[in-house]
Parts: structure tokens; sequence; C-alpha cells
């Protein structure tokens, strides 16, 4: 468990961070179409967080700790 919690903490940050980012590129004045497609880049952006921060935890489960180990 104690291997899990650095890799959620990251993400947890990076996506708030995306978040943080994509409300102040909303407050800007730009035209609605652009507002939507960085909003959908930055949704996309924490679904890949999402993903692989769920694969990192099955990589802890598993044992598999070290990637290079394959190389």
């Amino acid at each position: 468990m104690k291997k899990m919690i650095a890799p959620i903490i990251i993400a947890i940050l990076t996506i708030l961070g995306l978040l943080a980012y994509c409300g102040i590129l909303f407050l800007a004045p730009m035209g609605l179409g652009i507002k939507i497609l960085i909003g959908i880049i930055y949704f996309a952006l924490c679904g890949v967080a999402i993903f692989v921060l769920v694969e990192r935890i099955k990589e802890i489960r598993s044992g598999e700790e070290d990637d290079l180990s394959k190389y």
C-alpha cells in the first residue's frame, strides 16, 4: 500500500492542475468553439492520467515494479 501512495498523489495533483488551468483558460476572452476544444483536450488528458494511474496500480499489485527489467 505504501508504494501506491506516491502515484496516487501525483495523479491527483496532475488532474487538479489540469482542471485549474482549464478553468483559468475558460475565463479568458476566446470564442466558444476554442473553449470547447480546449475543454475536450484537458478532459482527455485527465482521462489519460487516470488510465496511467490504474495501470501503475496494477503493476504494483502484480509485483512488477521496475519497467526497465524487461529490457
